[in-house]
């Protein structure tokens, strides 16, 4: 949480009142209460309530007495009594309030056995307080290394220093119990404490740290929600959601805890439905119930028929208590499978069809851009060129109106025209082969093979002796 005008700085810490967490105005703080009863004087003769609620680190709150009738608000910070020695927190609620949380707490009423107020913190008591306050980052990274170290299947999350600094609570989280005396006296002796460990829930961990949830809001557990109620599947089935996990889950891992915010409507409303588990039967076969739209007040039902496809069709509620009424009797109705495809046609106007305005909303905009910058060599069937040279390019050629074939030509080619004979002297000719004379002393060409470099070719006669031998390589 943080005030409206409050920034936070490079650290996470707010910066906009320059008290780093620890304004009066309460804006930083967790679990706030309104005090919707500031401002109403108490009647004649009635004496105000001698307690007071006191908030410390994150969501650890406690109800304390004051035994010296101080003039405390909400906001004060205040050196309560503790075990051992003393701590210190804010005020976050007083008067008439503390009364009715308590009673909502089941913490009764009764005064006499709360610890006390001991005075108003005074400059020597804060900056003890932050002192001992700036040590909970290093002692949280030295803890879990111990932990780490002794093997224990525990998770340290949080460390809370008291406010005289002779004292350290440390918060964990387990699957199970966890025997952890043999990491109490190094803590102890490292840190020159006394060390408490106190074992949290999931969820009592992410109220403790805090987050964002996929509503894009903070979360419940860490800014007003105090009590932790058990959250079912039924409550996701009740709500016709989908049961997957990774939807139904929170930051703590476990079913979000707003799945229990609608449930009593949703369940009120079904009351008034007819039974999911009829079956419609009709004409056109029985049909299943697959969800209920409590919003349109519709049932969807599945049906299937013998050589057709399934239909899922969505019917009112009157119409299915119609429906059940008649099959009570004995009659199976003709109802019609498509009504509900053209009610919904009928009931969708013109302006609510979907346009694009953007112009850069769909997902295939760069299929037809060239990332490379280079013309590929492949072609869709859009851009070939037509085989016969003729016609527009880039323009495919209907297959339905070819014409027929010129008579003559189905089939045939044209002959190939003579070629004329070779003159004497052109390059190419080879002549005989000299008697005695072996295969290898012509010279062979090198054609590249094994990316072996050309060498010179031998002497050759060019195309009629015009032109010089190049000249031939001395031997090795």
């Amino acid at each position: 949480m943080g005030c409206a005008s409050c920034s936070s700085g490079k650290d996470g810490k707010p910066a906009g009142c320059k008290s780093n967490g620890y304004c009066s105005t309460s804006g930083c703080n967790k679990l706030d209460v309104f005090d919707w009863l500031a401002g109403v004087p108490l009647p004649s003769g009635v004496t105000p309530f001698d307690a007071v609620e006191v908030r410390f680190k994150n969501t650890r709150k406690g109800f304390f007495r004051n035994t010296a009738n101080l003039q405390l608000m909400p906001g004060d910070l205040v050196v309560v009594d503790a075990a051992p020695g003393h701590d210190v927190g804010m005020v976050s609620l007083a008067g008439e309030l503390v009364r009715l949380q308590m009673e909502r707490k089941n913490a009764g009423t009764d005064t006499y056995e709360l610890r006390k107020v001991l005075r108003k913190a005074t400059q020597e008591d804060l900056d003890r307080w932050h002192a001992a306050r700036k040590l909970e980052d290093e002692t949280l990274f030295a803890a879990r290394k111990v932990v780490a170290d002794a093997r224990l299947d525990m998770k340290v999350t949080d460390v809370e220093y008291q406010g005289d600094g002779t004292k350290a609570t440390f918060y964990y989280t387990s699957e199970q119990r966890v025997d952890f005396r043999n990491i109490l006296r190094p803590l102890s002796d490292r840190f020159k404490v006394k060390v408490e460990m106190k074992q949290i829930g999931a969820r009592q961990e992410t109220g403790r740290i805090g987050g964002i949830g996929s509503c894009g809001r903070e979360l419940c557990c860490s800014t007003w929600l105090t009590d932790f109620r058990s959250v079912t599947t039924s409550a996701a089935r009740y709500q016709q959601l989908a049961l997957n996990p990774q939807k139904l889950a929170g930051q703590c891992g476990k079913l979000k805890c707003c799945l229990n915010y609608e449930l009593d409507m949703y369940i009120e409303a079904i009351k008034s439905y007819p039974s999911q588990n009829a079956k419609l039967k009709t004409r056109q076969g029985t049909g299943m119930h697959m969800k209920t739209d409590i919003f349109t007040e519709r049932m969807w039902y599945l049906f299937k028929s013998p050589g057709s496809a399934p239909v899922m069709a969505g019917f009112p509620i009157e119409t299915v208590r119609e429906i059940l009424a008649q099959n009570k009797q004995g009659i199976e109705p003709d109802v019609d499978l498509n009504m509900v495809e053209t009610e919904e046609k009928a009931k969708v106007p013109q302006e609510a069809t979907y346009e694009n305005v953007v112009g850069q909303d769909e997902l295939t905009r760069f299929d037809s851009k060239i990332k490379s910058g280079k013309r590929t060599k492949k072609r869709s069937g859009k851009d070939r060129k037509p085989q016969g040279g003729g016609g527009q390019q880039g323009a495919p050629k209907p297959q339905g109106e070819r014409g027929p074939r010129p008579e003559g030509q189905q089939g045939e080619r044209a002959p190939r025209p003579d070629r004329p004979p070779r003159p004497e002297g052109q390059p190419g000719e080879r002549g005989p082969r000299p008697e005695g004379q072996p295969r290898g002393d012509r010279g062979r060409r090198d054609r590249g093979r094994g990316g072996r470099d050309r060498g010179p070719r031998p002497d050759r006669p060019q195309g009629g002796g015009g032109g010089e031998a190049p000249p031939t390589p001395p031997s090795a």
